[in-house]
Formats: structure tokens, sequence, C-alpha cells
């Protein structure tokens, strides 16, 4: 990435392309993860507290990976974390795949921290499509980018219906699959022509970086990274305990498939227009946006557990995510100076999927310890929405307000 202004967004485009395809053949894995990690590991686990404990694993893979993986990629080039990604993915489900063949809940959380080193890998898809972009171009690339997940709702929880009890061994089919799509979709990553860490004009000076405190002082920094924060950890919190609830009060797992592949089409569908959107209104009012519609998803959730409330409360769910995760992104990306591309991505990744594994954590602990049925396990999961979410609308007013004083100040 250099510090001279993009004219020219063929590269751009064309790397987009494959990156979005990486989005739909390569992270099909996830649903397919989710779906199943409750389930195998309620199986598994001595302690029902636990069963989404390979769901966190997952998330927590991703948070300690991540400030590692950012500055290798801006050392090293993006295509080179990308691989490792894959990799990882594939390794992480054989590990799954063993740890159900023994009965051992540990190999089984093992591949799941292995497997999290892929999810970090994929929440770079998304910058990467922005390096290479012009200004103007550079919410659409997000956006595009992000869209390419549609392929995934559609391909991950159709192929777990076809694989999921189609060996002797249940599951055993979705952890090879998962296999299969991580090595296949490594062979897009040949075709990207993207830049290879920071270069600068030589006729000026480079500026150093700043420090992570002093970018973490930022106002529009740590907005945006607190608003990712939320609108990830949120639609994760109430996700992984999707599947537990939809089994728990009565429904069958095709329904928890169908369910998860709905709330996935609702995460990537808008990717189409989000960032037609942030262009015309901006990221912020994307993110207030995104925010609401996760707190009626919660509203929803608290409705009932009959099949019509599961569907609107994930489909609510996944629109939320959508325009309050993109939309902070496309905030971040606004904040930040080349040469600390590397630093800010790695430092917001590490908090947002650091909050992303407590409330993975806390959504297994929820579900199942908080007393009663499943039906009251689920209400407690959504009603520990609100407090994040009144965290987040209140700094994304305050940002607001500090930007509009600092404007009219003489």
């Amino acid at each position: 990435m250099t510090d001279a202004p993009i004219t020219d967004d063929r590269r751009a485009k064309r790397n987009t392309a494959i990156l979005a395809a990486a989005q739909a053949v390569l992270g099909a894995q996830m649903p397919i993860l989710f779906v199943i990690g409750g389930l195998v590991g309620a199986e598994l686990s001595p302690n029902p507290c636990l069963a989404t404990l390979p769901i966190s694993l997952i998330v927590f893979g991703s948070m300690t990976t991540a400030p590692w993986i950012s500055p290798l990629m801006q050392r090293r080039g993006r295509r080179a974390g990308f691989v490792i990604g894959g990799l990882a993915g594939a390794l992480g489900a054989a590990l799954g795949a063993l740890g159900l063949l023994m009965g051992s809940f540990a190999v089984l959380l093992l591949g799941s921290y292995v497997t999290g080193i892929y999810m970090s890998a994929q929440g770079f898809y998304r910058f990467a499509a922005a390096d290479s972009a012009s200004d103007s171009f550079r919410p659409k690339a997000i956006s595009w980018v992000m869209a390419g997940g549609l392929g995934a709702a559609i391909i991950g929880p159709q192929l777990n219906k076809v694989v999921l009890d189609a060996l002797a061994v249940p599951f055993l089919g979705s952890y090879l699959a998962v296999v299969a799509l991580n090595l296949v979709g490594l062979t897009l990553f040949l075709g990207l022509d993207l830049p290879r860490g920071t270069t600068s004009d030589p006729t000026v000076a480079p500026t150093p970086a700043r420090s992570r405190r002093t970018l973490l002082r930022e106002p529009g920094i740590l907005v945006a990274i607190l608003c990712g924060m939320m609108a990830f950890g949120l639609m994760n919190l109430v996700m992984t305990s999707t599947p537990l609830a939809v089994v728990g009060t009565g429904h069958g797992r095709g329904h928890a498939n169908d369910i998860v592949s709905a709330h996935v089409l609702a995460m990537y569908l808008p990717s189409f227009f989000t960032g037609h959107l942030i262009a015309r209104f901006g990221a912020a009012n994307v993110v207030g946006a995104g925010l609401a519609l996760l707190g009626l998803a919660g509203l929803t959730g608290l409705a009932g557990t009959g099949l019509p409330m599961f569907y609107g409360d994930l489909i609510l769910l996944g629109l939320g995510w959508n325009f309050g995760f993109i939309g902070a992104t496309a905030m971040l990306t606004a904040e930040h100076r080349p040469e600390e591309r590397g630093l800010v991505q790695g430092l917001n990744d590490t908090m947002v999927f650091g909050f992303v594994t407590f409330a993975s954590l806390s959504s297994g602990g929820l579900m199942n310890c908080s007393g009663g049925l499943p039906a009251q396990g689920w209400l407690s999961v959504n009603t520990a929405m609100f407090p994040g979410l009144a965290l987040a609308g209140g700094a994304l007013v305050w940002l607001r307000w500090r930007r509009r004083a600092i404007t009219s100040a003489p």
C-alpha cells in the first residue's frame, strides 16, 4: 500500500472477486462448525456448561492469532497469511474428526483452537480488498468481499445436511467435508495481486506508526473497534446457543441447520448494497442501524421459542451484524495511516475476537447453566445483548457530538 492516491481500481476489483470467492468456499466451513460445535461438545464434554467450548476455542484461537498474523502479512504479503489460514483450517477439522473418533473432548478442543487460525486469516479478507482500492471504492470492496459469505451461507449448511449423518459416526462427515473445503479453497489465492508490505514515496520521509496506546486514544479508532466488538460479539452470543436452543425446545437438527442457514444468508446478502449505503449515508449511520436491528433481534428472541421466533431472531441478528460490522470496518480503515495498517488491524481483531470469545463462553453458560429449561436459557441469552448495545450506541452518539462540537468551534 502506498501513500499516493489510487486512481485505477481494475486490480482492486479483480482481487475483490477472488477474495469474495474465497469467502464463499473457505467460509462455508464456519456455519458447519458452528452448527456441529455445540452438538458435538454436548456429546463429549464432561459438563453440559462446557458444551459450547469448542466454538469458544475457535474464537479464542482467532483472537490469539491476530497479533502475529497481521504483522506477518504486512511483512510477507496477504497471500502467505491466507495460505497459513487454509492449512490450519484443514488441520483443525482433521483434529476434530480424530477427537470425535477417540471420544476425546481435549483433542476436539485442540482442533477448535487450530481452526481459530483460519478464522483469524479469514477476518483479513475484507482488509485485503481495501489495500489496493481507491478511497471511493474501498467501502464497496469491503462490502463485496463480505457478500461472498452469501455463498458460504448456501454451501455450508446445505453441504452439512448431506454429510452430517453420511458416515457411521455422526458428524464425522462434517469434519471431513471441512478438510476438503480448505484444500480446494487454497487454490484461489494463486490469483491474488496484492501489495506486499508498506511502501512509501521515496521523496517523502516515512512517518513512524503510532503506538497502540496512542491509537486507542483516537476517538474514531476507539469507537470503531467498540462497535465492531459489540456487533460481532453479541451476534456470536446468540448464534452459538441457537442449535442447542432449537433442539432443546423440541425442534429437529434439520431445523437448526435451516435456521443457521437463514441467519448466515441474512449476514451476507445485504453486502451487495451495504457499501453503497455507507458511501451515501456514512459509516456511523449504518453502524447505528445495525445496532438497532440487533436490538430488534433480542426482542424477537424474548417473544418465544416457536420456529417463526427463531427464524425472526436469527435473520434480524444477521442483518444487524452486517450493518454493524461492515460499517465499523469502514470506520476503522478511514482512521489510520497506511504504515499503521498491520498494527491497527491486528489490534482491532484481537479486541473484537477477544470479546467474541467471552460472548461465546457466556453463551453456553447462559443457555445451559442459568437454571430452568432450555427456553429459559434462551431468554437469558437474548436479554444479555442489551447492555452491550447500549454501550455501543452511546459511544456512537458521543463521537458524533464530539465531532460536531469540534467542527462548530470558532
